[in-house]
């Protein structure tokens, strides 16, 4: 009974002490015993009552499908470490174009990795928000619109107040750059608008263009915020999908060639111990090396068609288009909203300067 476990801990004890890399390209050798032995010890192995325990048919069986997993591994265990000291004999070598599909795919996988590193932060509503602002939870509460709304309807420098202090909408508001501007003219619109000397009849041009300033940006803000959900959900989507799905089934196809091709190496070298010449081979070494060369051609055939399938595909370039494309949208109309408030604010200014000047020419 003690051999099962043993074989499970010989297979985990195992994986602690060799490289990763080897550990990637021999895990699902033994996972599914390990999983399977799990879920026999759960069913109730320990119960010396039980009539499956007590079958010697089945105890047999499943120690014989340990023994086939563990004993492919500890080959290819013991060929990988022979090529890393130098004490194998002839390494079986990949083909050329395989190689170069290879050399490619991690190129790709590397380009996904850095700029999805990089385009991540379109899925953070808070990247480009100022770490020096400090805003409350009243500040975020209500959007400039409703603000301005509001400060509309004021009659009295209380009343404003109260339109800028007004309960909080259901969802705070977006902390962007954009946004965080937006709020601060509003507010200083508001400080200086109420500064001013009671019984005025003109607005002060400065609480005007800021007023104007903070309305265009929560525009571009939530331009933004519509750029983001575009990159985030025609970009980002489909690169991580291709990187976590199409470049990993990818990895995965490599990782069997990896293994075939240690194993074809392992059965050769096994028959060609001890000096013999392949004229001396035995009926079943022949037959395991053709069965071992068999297994590489297909795995290899089947990575090189994989990999092709994802070197090829056009959705990583069309994933790319729709970056750019939100990029284009976002900034058009930033650039938009920006030119119409511009021309706003230098009325406002031109019109300030010509009284200035005449109220100074009249002196």
């Amino acid at each position: 009974m003690s051999r099962i476990p043993q074989a499970i801990a010989f297979l985990w004890t195992l994986k602690a002490y060799i490289p990763y890399k080897l550990y990637a390209l021999f895990k699902l050798d033994y996972e599914a015993e390990a999983h399977a032995f799990e879920q026999w010890n759960k069913s109730g192995s320990t119960s010396q009552s039980a009539p499956d325990f007590l079958s010697m048919d089945k105890f047999n069986a499943f120690t014989k499908s340990i023994s086939s997993s563990v004993t492919p591994f500890a080959t290819r265990s013991q060929q990988w470490f022979k090529e890393q000291t130098g004490n194998a004999g002839e390494k079986t070598e990949l083909p050329h174009d395989y190689i170069e599909l290879e050399t490619r795919i991690d190129a790709l996988k590397q380009t996904h990795q850095k700029l999805l590193a990089a385009t991540s932060q379109y899925a953070n509503e808070a990247y480009d928000y100022p770490p020096n602002v400090r805003e409350s939870f009243q500040d975020l509460g209500r959007s400039i619109s409703d603000k301005v709304n509001l400060l509309s309807k004021a009659s009295s420098a209380s009343e404003a107040q109260a339109a800028l202090t007004a309960p909080p909408s259901a969802k705070p508001q977006p902390k962007t750059f954009s946004h965080a501007i937006a709020r601060a003219a509003l507010s200083g619109s508001q400080t200086v608008a109420t500064a001013t000397p009671q019984g005025s009849t003109e607005p002060d041009p400065l609480a005007q263009g800021l007023e104007k300033l903070a309305i265009a940006q929560e525009k571009v803000g939530e331009a933004r915020l519509d750029q983001d959900e575009k990159i985030q959900g025609k970009f980002l989507a489909g690169w991580s999908t291709t990187l976590n799905q199409s470049i990993k089934a990818a990895d995965k196809a490599r990782a069997a060639v990896q293994n075939a091709r240690l194993n074809l190496d392992a059965v050769k070298s096994k028959a060609s111990a001890g000096g013999r010449h392949e004229e001396s081979y035995t009926e079943q070494q022949r037959r395991s090396i053709e069965q071992a060369e068999d297994a590489f051609v297909e795995k290899v055939d089947e990575a090189t068609s994989i990999m092709r399938n994802v070197l090829d595909t056009p959705e990583p370039l069309r994933n790319l288009v729709e970056l750019v494309k939100a990029q284009v949208e976002y900034h058009q109309r930033s650039a938009e909203i920006l030119e119409d408030v511009a021309k706003s604010i230098e009325e406002i200014q031109l019109e300030q300067e010509s009284e200035y000047r005449k109220a100074r020419d009249g002196q």
